[in-house]
């Protein structure tokens, strides 16, 4: 029987984003209309942060028990079960998918569809037997991996994150075409595992990474056995002997490089279609759905957050834009889609991350008006402690010693990065990081350092001096 409803907000997608819009606004008594043709939960639990997590803690133990002896532990006989590092991923996803669940949903006062939704005019969306026409509608449609035209790719047996989390057998030899975050990070995780790995990049691992961070965690990963061709473009997909082939073509040279399993990690790409956008008057193009500074479309009815929005690609962004949205749509305040205050983390071993402007950016929006100041880990008590060393905290100072961005590489970079957002987001300056005070001995402590050296000069200056031999006068 056709349904006929008329909810204040109707919700697209159930992921991270969409199932904070539908949350919130149900726990203000709002009338919400949430619709997922797929899994609830989205991207984010099934085949993207959850698992991915879930593989590298496994992969991380695995790596740890093999360097214990540098701390006189010795592992004798250390075995992979990669089929119950398998269980262990989707025992994670089940612990947490209760939470994202229909009925958990439901039991808010939110009307679940699990059916495909479309606009068929600016007002109303058609969701299997419902025709929907609320106040407000929310995109939240994600993304899915892009897959590049390489010849022969569309006849090979290739994975993605959509399905690498299904194996249950350890890959002999891995081959990854996509040195970005999620190409590197399920590298590094299959190499401690016991696989062989080769990683194809047509430009720069970690391209949009600070390089001199950048190159650390490279470093690191090709210690550990990964080997990284730069610059390598993929010229065809072929059958191999045990799997598929990837002819790859560097410095005018070809290499053909045979796998037991290929994966695609090239980047994402928006969920637009199907959703009759055009019916409804919404602008998008290849990047997703445009959006003003508050998430709306060109549709004024309609809000796009997350993913599909463009931009950057993290849970925690869609998170933050359906905090934005829900301020919006319930208490009609006016909110602005700050990127510049966004962090973000690559989890591999050490971990890369940041917040704000980078140097790069800060130099071209400022000029001569930007300090960079750092701090090694090998400087940090903690990390010698741990063996943990490698890496290092730059810290962007504009004018006036307003903390302009923070660039991390090293052990727990994504809970170091935790502490430089709140203090970005805070309007922090210099003089309040060199100033707070850090546990110790924590790996924190390596922002303090970084903080205190913006003023390793002043004991030089002729009148700092003289101003400390006057008031010494005094007693």
């Amino acid at each position: 029987m056709a349904r006929n409803l008329t909810p204040d907000i109707c919700v697209i997608g159930a992921g991270s984003g969409g199932l904070t819009v539908a949350a919130a606004a149900a726990s203000f008594g709002v009338d919400v209309v949430l619709v997922e043709k797929g899994l609830m939960g989205g991207d984010c639990l099934n085949y993207g942060c959850v698992p991915s997590k879930a593989l590298i803690a496994a992969a991380e133990r695995a790596h740890a028990a093999r360097m214990s002896a540098q701390f006189g532990v010795h592992v004798d006989g250390l075995r992979v079960d990669f089929a119950q590092v398998h269980d262990h991923v989707h025992d994670v996803i089940a612990g947490i998918a209760p939470h994202d669940s229909v009925e958990r949903f439901e039991g808010l006062g939110v009307t679940v569809i699990q059916a495909e939704g479309r606009f068929v005019d600016p007002s109303t969306v058609v969701a299997g037997d419902a025709t929907i026409k609320a106040r407000r509608f929310v995109i939240a449609t994600g993304s899915r991996a892009a897959v590049p035209p390489i010849p022969g790719l569309d006849k090979a047996a290739y994975l993605t994150n959509e399905t690498v989390f299904e194996l249950t057998r350890l890959p002999d030899h891995l081959i990854i075409i996509g040195a970005g975050p999620i190409g590197l990070e399920l590298a590094q995780a299959h190499r401690r595992l016991g696989a062989e790995v080769t990683v194809v990049e047509a430009e720069k691992a970690l391209g949009r990474d600070d390089p001199e961070l950048a190159a650390i965690v490279l470093d690191r990963v090709r210690a550990e056995g990964v080997e990284i061709l730069e610059q390598a473009k993929v010229v065809r997909v072929e059958e191999g002997g045990a799997g598929p082939a990837v002819v790859v073509e560097a410095s005018g040279d070809e290499r053909r490089i045979e796998g037991s399993h290929l994966l695609v990690a090239t980047g994402r790409r928006p969920n637009v279609e199907n959703l009759g956008l055009d019916a409804a008057g919404i602008a998008f193009d290849r990047r997703g759905i445009t959006v003003d500074k508050g998430l709306r479309t060109s549709n004024r009815k309609v809000y796009a957050i997350g993913d599909v929005a463009g931009g950057l690609q993290f849970t925690h962004v869609a998170g933050y834009h359906a905090g934005l949205v829900v301020r919006s749509i319930l208490f009609r305040l006016p909110v602005r889609d700050d990127r510049d205050m966004m962090p973000r983390v690559t989890f591999t071993s050490p971990e890369i991350g940041g917040v704000g402007l980078s140097e790069a950016q800060a130099r071209s929006r400022f000029a001569d008006r930007v300090r960079v100041v750092k701090a090694a880990y090998c400087g940090n008590d903690r990390a010698r402690a741990e063996r943990t060393t490698d890496g290092m905290v730059k810290l962007v100072i504009g004018p006036r010693g307003r903390l302009l961005g923070a660039e991390i590489v090293g052990s727990a970079a994504g809970e170091v990065v935790n502490l430089l957002s709140l203090a970005l987001s805070r309007g922090v300056k210099v003089g309040q990081l060199a100033g707070f005070v850090s546990p110790y001995p924590t790996l924190s402590e390596v922002v303090k350092r970084a903080a205190i050296s913006y003023y390793a000069d002043a004991p030089k200056n002729l009148w700092v001096r003289r101003i400390v031999g006057f008031l010494s006068k005094f007693g």
